[in-house]
């Protein structure tokens, strides 16, 4: 019976927003899995117990970046942690998206703002402010050239904190399109999703936000999956994947760019999607196997 944690945060007093994880735990016991919701920061857990660590709602990591990714690592040298500790400690940091840029994969232009740097915003076109370390929009917000003084203070929050900011212009394809999350699970693509735009105009960048507006399932093109693909391949030292989720929108082109690459606690959406349960069971259980 291979014991598996399903790794995930402590929401209290809050009920959890995962609405996935007790289906998915409920599945892995059905299937023969000693199958544990399990917090990542709760110092008594016994990792070295569990044949693997599914990291699957850590949903206030960002928060906690650097404590995080160290858990991470001391987890992976106990168990089989799933994804791995080096690839956590990649993607936690979105100053990934220059790499993948660098590696030819077409993504969304951005540039960063590290506390010291002065705020070189733009002047001409709606823009995009938001911390390279973030999940949710939080601190996310959209500005045009005649809020610069919102964006300058914006800035200055971020900065105080001690996050680099990143500063993207504002996709509007996405109010067109959206924006379409392609879910890959044992290596395989899994589904994909559509959202609609989260940031609204003039919406404070501290306000909360609905992370997912709009779901709905969605049909990739060949050109979503082709640029999924490459953006996948272009991961440092080809890791193996259990999970992970590319989420595109179309540039001024017309064409699928990289928004996020997903790496560490996608939302599955399986909510939306049960058909996907059975696949992501059977992946789970392979890699508990190995």
């Amino acid at each position: 019976m291979p014991r598996v944690a399903l790794v995930t945060y402590d929401p209290r007093p809050e009920p959890s927003k995962d609405a996935d994880l007790p289906v998915l735990t409920a599945a892995l016991r059905e299937a023969g899995a000693d199958a544990r919701a399990v917090f990542w920061d709760d110092p008594d857990v016994d990792w070295a117990g569990y044949d693997l660590a599914v990291i699957r709602s850590t949903w206030d990591y960002s928060w906690r970046a650097a404590e995080f990714v160290a858990w991470a690592e001391r987890c992976a040298k106990l168990t089989r942690l799933a994804n791995p500790a080096e690839v956590v400690r990649w993607n936690t940091d979105k100053r990934y998206l220059g790499e993948l840029a660098e590696a030819g994969v077409p993504v969304v232009p951005t540039r960063y703002l590290a506390p010291g740097d002065p705020a070189d915003l733009p002047d001409d076109h709606e823009y995009v402010v938001k911390p390279t370390s973030g999940a949710g929009a939080r601190y996310a917000a959209r500005y045009t050239p005649e809020r610069h003084e919102g964006a300058v203070r914006h800035l200055e929050r971020m900065h105080a904190e001690g996050l680099t900011a990143m500063v993207q212009p504002y996709m509007r394809g996405i109010d067109a399109g959206g924006e379409r999350a392609l879910q890959f699970f044992g290596g395989r693509l899994l589904h994909a999703s559509r959202k609609r735009a989260v940031l609204a105009p003039g919406t404070s960048f501290d306000a909360e936000k609905v992370a997912h507006p709009g779901l709905e399932p969605w049909t990739p093109t060949a050109a979503e999956h082709a640029v999924a693909e490459r953006a996948l391949a272009a991961v440092p030292d080809a890791p193996e994947l259990l999970y992970a989720r590319v989420d595109l929108v179309d540039g001024e082109d017309g064409q699928p760019r990289v928004m996020e690459l997903e790496l560490v606690e996608p939302n599955l959406f399986l909510f939306l999607h049960p058909r996907s349960l059975g696949p992501v069971v059977e992946a789970v259980l392979a890699a508990a196997g190995r």
